[in-house]
């Protein structure tokens, strides 16, 4: 027995790992954002290279109504409370990994059995005449039944290391979760503050635009005016209202939907977010860092890369299985013919039981099962190319819209103070008879359509500058919200299984 454990103890600690070294995949390279976008990345253009400080982004835009609205999002969202969870998940199956290291088969067991023979069989009265049995037997017995598999080629050690990075993939997963959740939060609001000035817009526009109809209409009374300026003053002020309904049914959506990433039912937001309310700041200069700090802060491309990892460990347990496998299995107990002598000397009875087994007329499927996995870990490779690769193309992306959209505002506000200083104007020399009704409808129709103009492009900036946070990776816990997941959840699940110390704290670190 102890030439055994020796043995099993060499064959442990100096057991190879079959299998190959999982080791981070290379990465495509690109030196600075200018090269894709066709940006210069300096103070003209609004952007700089330094890394941004570890900090909410959304601060940036000085919104106190949005930064509330992140913060209670983090703390009640369905969708992110599923993904901790599945954290706890992933760690709880990586102590079902560690555990294999340690014997298999962990078994007390104890019985009693009593067999009475027939008192009309033969042989058994032969046996009682001469004193070698009784009519019947008693037998007692308990004892500890264990077996273990020695991780000689490191099949369980590569296994750990699979359900490790998988836990880590979890991790990362739920920290995408929060950028995705804290972009989609930061874009409905813009929308919902474009809608809201859109029909704010539209209403300032229906009362200037009837005023000048009910001043058509006196005018047509006395005979200055004609039917046919009735009548365009007519059509543009109808449309203009027609305009309202579309906006505020679109408006009631925006606000159903920023219920749902909140989890609450809708019906709430109305009230909390009142017409009036302008858009976030735009910060002056935004920090886009290098792309290096990208592929270290995106959590996506971490989740690729510990998907790939957890692949690369899945090789090395298929490849032990060309292998043979040792183990070790024993029990030891007592047994005796009542309870009273159960544990008296000489009741003591065990067994160890070495071994080993090899599937040597398998190599057909276990090859081919080591194939599989090793096709699959090269396909995680080339997925975390193409998400590194996408990555790239939505900054590069981000960073050309947010650009071109702020020029786009500076040209439509210039053309917004030149329709409002035409549409006075020309109501004067209508008034004063030197112009024709029809230049006072084009006037009222050209400011209408620059302010919508205006107020969408201003919306693209906030969108494509979020946009811009989003692809960089940007997203981290507010400094009310702690662990993975609510304490409402925590809870919970602490009162139906015994979780320990495991729901005490959290087992990652989000953001």
């Amino acid at each position: 027995m102890s030439r055994w454990g020796v043995l099993a103890g060499v064959l442990f600690a100096g057991g190879c790992m079959v299998g190959p070294d999982f080791e981070r995949p290379d990465a495509p390279v690109l030196d600075s954002w200018s090269k894709g976008a066709n940006l210069t990345i300096d103070s003209r253009t609004g952007f700089t290279s330094r890394s941004a400080h570890s900090v909410p982004w959304w601060h940036v835009f000085k919104d106190e109504t949005l930064n509330s609205l992140i913060a209670q999002a983090y703390r009640q969202n369905v969708g992110l409370q599923a993904a901790g969870v599945r954290v706890y998940q992933a760690r709880a199956q990586l102590g079902i990994a560690t555990g294999e290291l340690f014997p298999q088969v962990q078994e007390l067991n104890g019985g009693s059995k009593s067999i009475r023979f027939s008192a009309k069989d033969p042989f058994i009265r032969d046996l009682e005449r001469v004193g070698l049995v009784n009519d019947h037997i008693t037998r007692v017995s308990t004892g500890f039944d264990a077996a273990w598999e020695i991780d000689v080629w490191g099949k369980i050690r590569r296994d750990i290391q699979s359900a490790d990075a998988n836990l880590k993939a979890n991790i990362a997963s739920y920290d995408d979760a929060l950028v995705t959740l804290t972009g989609d939060i930061a874009a409905t609001y813009v929308t919902i503050r474009e809608l809201q000035q859109l029909i704010t817009s539209a209403r300032k526009n229906a009362a200037l635009q009837k005023k000048s109809l009910d001043l058509t209409r006196l005018r047509l009374e006395n005979g200055a005016a004609t039917k046919l300026d009735v009548d365009e003053a007519t059509v543009l002020y109808n449309n203009t209202l027609a305009s309202i309904p579309g906006y505020e049914a679109e408006l009631s959506q925006a606000y159903n939907a920023l219920s749902l990433l909140l989890s609450e039912p809708p019906g709430g937001m109305k009230a909390r977010l009142r017409s009036g309310g302008r858009y976030p700041r735009v910060p002056a200069e935004v920090a886009v860092g290098v792309p290096a700090d990208m592929l270290r802060r995106r959590p996506d491309i971490r989740q690729a890369e510990y998907v790939a990892a957890a692949q690369s460990a899945q090789i090395g347990v298929a490849k032990a299985d060309l292998l043979p496998a040792f183990t070790i299995s024993g029990a030891i107990g007592v047994r005796a013919d009542d309870f009273s002598n159960l544990f008296n000397n000489g009741s003591t009875a065990g067994f160890i039981n070495p071994g080993f087994s090899w599937n040597f007329l398998n190599y057909g499927r276990i090859q081919n099962n080591v194939r599989v996995q090793d096709a699959k870990f090269q396909e995680t490779l080339l997925n975390y190319k193409n998400t590194v690769l996408n990555a790239y193309a939505e900054v590069e992306n981000a960073l050309t819209a947010f650009l071109r959209s702020k020029q786009e505002a500076v040209y439509l506000r210039r053309s917004v103070r030149a329709a409002r200083s035409s549409v006075g104007e020309v109501e004067a020399q209508y008034q004063d008879g030197t112009a024709s009704y029809n230049r006072v409808v084009d006037a009222q129709r050209s400011l209408l359509l620059a302010e919508t103009r205006l107020i969408a492009a201003q919306a693209n900036v906030l969108t494509n500058l979020i946009a811009v946070y989003k692809g960089l990776g940007g997203g981290w816990v507010p400094e009310n919200v702690k662990g993975l997941i609510s304490d409402e959840t925590r809870q919970q699940m602490a009162e139906r299984t015994r979780w320990g110390k495991l729901l005490e704290k959290p087992v990652g670190d989000a953001g």
